[in-house]
This record gives C-alpha cells, structure tokens and sequence, in this order.
C-alpha cells in the first residue's frame, strides 16, 4: 500500500530562478517533471499548484527590514540582495513567496495527516539568513518551516536532514544555539567549497552542544562513503527522537555537478528519503517534508528528486 504523497508543481515555483543559462534556471523544475511523468510517478502522487505565503509568515524567520529591502528591491529587479551570488530580478519577492507558501500549504497538510508526506522540489534555499541573502537563497523557507512548527504548530522537537553538497549554513547558524532542533548535515568540506563552514567541531552551542551532526567529506567522495556515514547519521537522529523530519535534498551532491565536487549517485538520495520516511513513520507520525534544493546538472536533479519520490511513495 503506497503512502499519500504530495508534491508541488506549476509555472509560479518555476519563476524562483535567476534567468537562462544561469545554474539555478527556470528549467530545473521542468527537467525533473518531465522524469517524474517518463517514470510514471506523476501517477501515483497527488499534484498541487503551488501557493503564495503572506509577509507574517516570511517574520516568523526573517527580519521585517529584510523582507521590506526584498520587496524594494524586487519591484526594480536591480543589484544584488548579497556580496554576488543572489542578483534581484522583477517578481523575485512573489516568486520566493511561492516557494514558501508551497512549503507552509504542505506542512499542514502533513500536520493534519491529509498528506503525511510533501515533496516541493524548487524550495530548501538553506543558505539566506535572518537579514540578508546568500547562495542563490533569497528567503530561508526551511528556517521558516522550523518557526512555524514551533510557533504555529507547538512541535519542539525537529530534526532537519541536509544532503545537498552545500552546508547549510543558513538554517545552522539561525539555530545554533537551540538544543531541540536536531541537525544532520552531510555536505563538501567547507576547505573546498562554498559557503566554507560546516566543520565537524561544529556541534552546537551552548545548551544545543551535541544536537548538531555536521559530516564534512572530501571532492570525489562517492557511494561508498555516503552508505559508510550514512549509519552514524541515522543513530544520531533516532537519539534525538524528532517529532518532524524536513529534509533538503540538493542535487549537487551528484557526480557530474557543473559547480560542486562530489560524487553521489541519485540511489543516495532514494536511500535517504527511504530511511528518513522509516523514522518519520516509528517517531513523527509518518510526517515529513522534503525539499529539492541545490542541484545544477539537470539531469542529476531529475533522477535525483525522483528517487527521493519514489522512497516517499513506497
């Protein structure tokens, strides 16, 4: 018997993109679409269009004079919101709004056990912060996630599973100190790739020391040391005793990358939303959201994405 599954699709997550020919294209959601519909899965989930959030649930993460340069700045569609790597562009606030949305509209559905699980492959911008933009990630959807749980939903306890080649340095350093959010990031070390952080010695802080789980890996490192830390990961989570999963499965990691070094195949990925479900199922009432994320080679993406559907629908 297959789980109730759904998944977030249409024109308006699309729009979350930089332009043509940039890494993070209009065209990523297309690409996985079209491997969703040649698989079949289209079939066995239920599709969604996606939803636009409103400005209060962009504060329960974000600082209000953030959100406002966002809207400022998205009404012109010129400079940048970071250093170089988030370029504005007209639309961009609504267009991030979507993804957010689509993400908020899915949690209640797996809240109230309509859709214990929720897949929103243009979502997981793990890299923007309270105040600012980072990484191609204008609003931190996953950190908004987190405050909503909390606060609209009274779930303390969250774990949050992050396999893009990345580190997730915007929802790691929001909740640093917070010892009931559970992190298990597995990601290039950050001696040869962006954002830099993420080392193994970054456990927590505080009272949140040892509830933060960071599995920095070398350029090249394949499927064969994904299943070897793979286990750790998992024990480290079932310790934690979560009371939601959201997992960030970026692409990136993908052998084949045009911008990250690793060397994953899509069956990492499978094998992650696989076990992730499994936990989600004996802790969190089946419940769990999953975000596409990171993911620059097209084709990477699609299988990708598509193994971590087919995990959730099994």
């Amino acid at each position: 018997m297959t789980v109730p599954v759904q998944v977030y699709y249409g024109d308006d997550l699309g729009r979350y993109a930089f332009g043509n020919g940039h890494p993070f294209g209009p065209d990523r959601i297309q690409a996985f679409w079209e491997e969703t519909v040649k698989q079949g899965l289209d079939k066995l989930v239920d599709v969604a269009a996606p939803v636009r959030c409103n400005e209060q649930a962009l504060t329960r993460f974000h600082d209000p004079a953030y959100v406002a340069r966002v809207k400022r700045q998205s009404r012109s569609g010129r400079g940048y919101l970071d250093y170089g790597d988030t370029p504005a562009f007209p639309g961009m606030f609504e267009a991030t709004c979507y993804v957010v949305g689509s993400d908020l509209e899915g949690l209640t559905h797996a809240m109230n056990g309509s859709y214990p699980r929720i897949f929103v492959p243009i979502a997981g911008l793990h890299h923007a912060r309270r105040d600012n933009a980072a990484g191609f990630c204008v609003f931190n959807d996953a950190g908004i996630l987190i405050e909503t749980l909390r606060q609209v939903f009274a779930v303390k306890k969250v774990a949050y599973v992050d396999i893009d080649a990345h580190h997730g340095d915007g929802v790691f350093y929001a909740f640093e100190s917070d010892p009931d959010l559970i992190i298990v990031d597995i990601h290039e070390d950050g001696r040869f790739l962006y954002p830099g952080t993420g080392f193994a010695n970054e456990t927590g802080t505080g009272v949140a020391q040892g509830t933060k789980l960071n599995i920095p890996l070398p350029p090249g490192a394949d499927d064969a040391v994904f299943f070897r830390i793979w286990p750790e990961a998992e024990e480290f989570l079932r310790q934690g005793k979560p009371e939601f999963i959201l997992l960030q499965a970026g692409a990136d990691s993908i052998k084949g990358d045009p911008i990250t070094d690793m060397a994953f195949s899509p069956q990492a990925h499978g094998h992650t939303a696989n076990r992730l479900c499994t936990l989600a199922d004996e802790f969190c009432q089946g419940r769990i959201v999953a975000m596409g994320g990171g993911g620059y080679n097209r084709t990477n993406l699609a299988l990708g994405w598509n193994e971590v559907l087919k995990a959730m629908i099994a």
